[in-house]
């Protein structure tokens, strides 16, 4: 059974899909995309069944990755106990999170907490009111942590460099 990892924001079109598609290409670049699955879901319902964001399709887009087949989901409880690694990327979904997760909760972490240089505030902003630099500015902030994530994975499941 692959280990899954799960990130979160508010809408799933923004944050959590760039973190999405950004480890799925960090974990085939590690040779690790047979044994982890990688998905994202969102707090709310507001944007159910919509593309991710333009913005940030065009980001992923310029590396070469596709995620024309991303649809927004709401989370659920399935979801989150599914579940082996539960990334947030703002400090206001881990209530949300917590409140879903039940015996899940310790699975869920700031996905700013693997980048070994974050301190203090570790949320990302949602990019979704700004412009193209945020949506840049936001995707730094995941690449920062991507490679924490990815040892951490490895070290969790055991899995060779």
């Amino acid at each position: 059974m692959p280990y899954r990892v799960l990130t979160v924001c508010t809408g799933n079109i923004c944050r959590s899909p760039m973190a999405e598609y950004l480890l799925r290409e960090a974990f085939v670049q590690a040779g690790l995309d047979d044994r982890v699955d990688v998905d994202s879901v969102g707090t709310t319902s507001w944007e159910e069944g919509e593309r991710i964001d333009p913005r940030a399709g065009s980001l992923l887009a310029a590396r070469g990755i596709d995620a024309s087949d991303h649809r927004a989901r709401h989370m659920t409880p399935a979801d989150l106990h599914a579940a082996d690694l539960i990334l947030a990327l703002d400090e206001d979904h881990v209530g949300p999170l917590r409140r879903t997760a039940g015996a899940a909760r310790d699975r869920i972490h700031l996905i700013r907490e693997f980048d070994p240089a974050a301190h203090g505030d570790l949320g990302i902003r949602d990019p979704w009111y700004g412009d193209e630099d945020d949506f840049a500015s936001a995707a730094a902030l995941i690449d920062a942590a991507v490679p924490g994530i990815v040892d951490h994975v490895r070290d969790e499941t055991a899995l060779p460099a």
